[in-house]
């Protein structure tokens, strides 16, 4: 049986996220702690506590959902003796791409916390609030050809693409604000449910191109090496080893496409992937993967439980 670690992206934060996980183990305790002191804030104090909307801040919601992801990791290789490598590959969605890599030993955790706090803050930078948008398309008839239709059209009076393509039924665009609601439009006409998403930016299109070229400066610095299973990329939908391929495919992330659907049918179809365990905060990507892949398991890694019965079960 192989198995994928699955990494949530941006959206699955939650006050109380990590803390039962914080309470039960010692090395989730020192994960939380780590990114703080990386950080020189006390995000966990902020994720146990809220305000909910700072949590939500991309600048503090893409290190906490890491953080969170990283304490499973570390908590299954301490205390359950389950080493990542015990993984056929990993994949992140977004910024989840940064904990599989820091997952996978690629990025230390101070450096992948330090990334991602630049990542959110960079992001909010790139374009100023209410100028872009975003908006979830979903239903039937809601596929990648529908939406690019319903971005073409919203084109015609700014930057329009398709940012995230999840699963059939469930795809995202994002753009400037009067293109995205362009494209609300063509997709209603097509048969769509589109709905606006409330964000802060309009992430993976063109318009955060100041962000990508902000984290190509800080990724250049960053020591970046082979991760220990490969990463199956965002931008490709394929696996990569190569430190430099790595980085530049965390540049072209800032902008490109997440091709998730893409990359299970990979995983599943060319990875022999028969098991996905998503490890952080919350479910998202385990719904996805039971609508794109209903034959494998799929396993969310929340609580200290779910630690314990995913260990049990090797």
């Amino acid at each position: 049986m192989s198995l994928a670690f699955l990494f949530p992206g941006q959206g699955s934060q939650a006050i109380g996220m990590g803390v039962d996980l914080a309470e039960a183990f010692g090395s989730a305790r020192e994960v939380f702690q780590e990114v703080d002191d990386a950080l020189g804030q006390k995000l966990f104090a902020l994720m146990k506590n809220g305000p909910e909307d700072q949590l939500t801040l991309t600048e503090n919601a893409q290190p906490a959902l890491m953080a969170v992801s990283l304490a499973v990791i570390r908590t299954l290789e301490k205390e359950f003796g389950i080493a990542v490598e015990r993984a056929g590959f990993v994949a992140g969605h977004s910024l989840g791409e940064y904990s599989a890599l820091a997952a996978a030993g690629a990025l230390s955790l101070g450096d992948t916390a330090r990334l991602l706090k630049l990542r959110g803050q960079a992001m909010q930078r790139a374009v100023p609030v209410g100028e872009g948008a975003m908006a979830s398309l979903i239903g039937p008839k809601s596929d990648v050809a529908l939406a690019e239709a319903a971005a073409e059209a919203g084109s015609a009076v700014g930057v329009c693409v398709v940012a995230n393509d999840n699963n059939a039924g469930n795809v995202v665009i994002s753009g400037a604000k009067a293109a995205v609601d362009l494209a609300i439009e063509k997709a209603k006409s097509l048969g769509a449910r589109a709905i606006p998403l409330n964000v802060s930016a309009p992430f993976h299109c063109p318009l955060m191109q100041p962000a990508a070229d902000e984290m190509a400066a800080a990724l250049a610095q960053a020591h970046l090496i082979a991760p220990r299973a490969p990463l199956v990329a965002n931008v490709t939908a394929r696996p990569i080893l190569d430190p430099e391929a790595i980085r530049r495919m965390l540049i072209e992330q800032v902008t490109g496409r997440v091709r998730w659907r893409e990359s299970m049918i990979w995983l599943v179809e060319e990875g022999g992937v028969t098991r996905f365990a998503e490890t952080g905060a919350g479910k998202v990507l385990s719904g996805m993967a039971k609508r794109i892949a209903p034959d494998a398991e799929v396993t969310p890694l929340n609580s200290p439980a779910d630690l314990d019965a995913f260990a049990k079960s090797f």
